[in-house]
């Protein structure tokens, strides 16, 4: 495979609708191969390093307004495993895959001790009132299975993120809530504490940023910046 190549399947990504950032993860995707097989010694060269990104800018996040997660949240109120999966992501900040990894012995009374994970360090996480009512509400339900993982199937089986994803977009459907996707839930929970002067240090820390610049970006979208505070609240 030569640059050529890859330069040829980034452009029919193009052409078929791909964003640049999809473009951007796909080089990426392609280095993390290539580097694999370097390690292993089926090849030499490496011509992805000769690629060079696409420039792109970051759209402003999706933040919900009080009023829409508050209705996402009383749309699930009857599913004790959606609502707690809704809570736990509104009200601590863990990434989806973060949720979708979490065994029960992650869980104290307190808090989440959140595992490494790809490029990700292991971190606690402080666990809410309303999300520690919410996930033991679930876990009395939850079924008696051998599996360990906090949220499962009635199968026994780990709930997957893809079907996480499609669970909690059926019910942003059902609270009337467009434009929005799970992420989301993370972006609102970092924009509230901003809003409520919470340390950028502190808040980049428990939602597992790597760094202060990715959490302070989103302080052009908070208005009216409190206080700064040392403590979490909630949603």
């Amino acid at each position: 495979i030569s640059k050529g190549d890859i330069e040829s399947f980034l452009a029919k990504m193009t052409k078929d609708g791909y964003t640049p950032k999809s473009v951007s993860r796909k080089i990426n995707s392609t280095r993390t191969f290539y580097r694999f097989l370097k390690v292993n010694e089926f090849v030499t060269d490496d011509p992805s390093l000769l690629i060079a990104h696409p420039q792109y800018q970051l759209g402003a996040p999706r933040i919900l307004t009080p009023t829409e997660y508050r209705a996402l949240r009383d749309a699930a109120r009857k599913d004790p495993r959606m609502h707690a999966v809704i809570q736990l992501l509104l009200q601590t900040g863990i990434r989806i895959g973060e949720l979708a990894a979490l065994k029960l012995e992650d869980i104290s009374s307190h808090e989440l001790c959140i595992q490494p994970v790809e490029k990700h360090e292991e971190r606690t996480v402080p666990l809410n009132s309303s999300a520690k009512e919410a996930l033991d509400r679930y876990i009395k339900v939850r079924p008696q299975v051998p599996d360990t993982h906090v949220f499962v199937t009635k199968s026994g089986r780990p709930f997957l993120i893809r079907n996480i994803r499609t669970a909690v977009e059926r019910y942003f459907r059902l609270a009337e809530i467009k434009n929005a996707k799970v992420n989301d839930l993370r972006h609102t929970f970092i924009a509230h504490h901003l809003k409520h002067g919470v340390s950028i240090i502190l808040l980049s820390k428990v939602v597992g940023h790597k760094r202060l610049s990715t959490t302070e970006r989103y302080l052009e979208y908070v208005k009216d910046r409190a206080k700064e505070t040392s403590h979490l609240s909630e949603l």
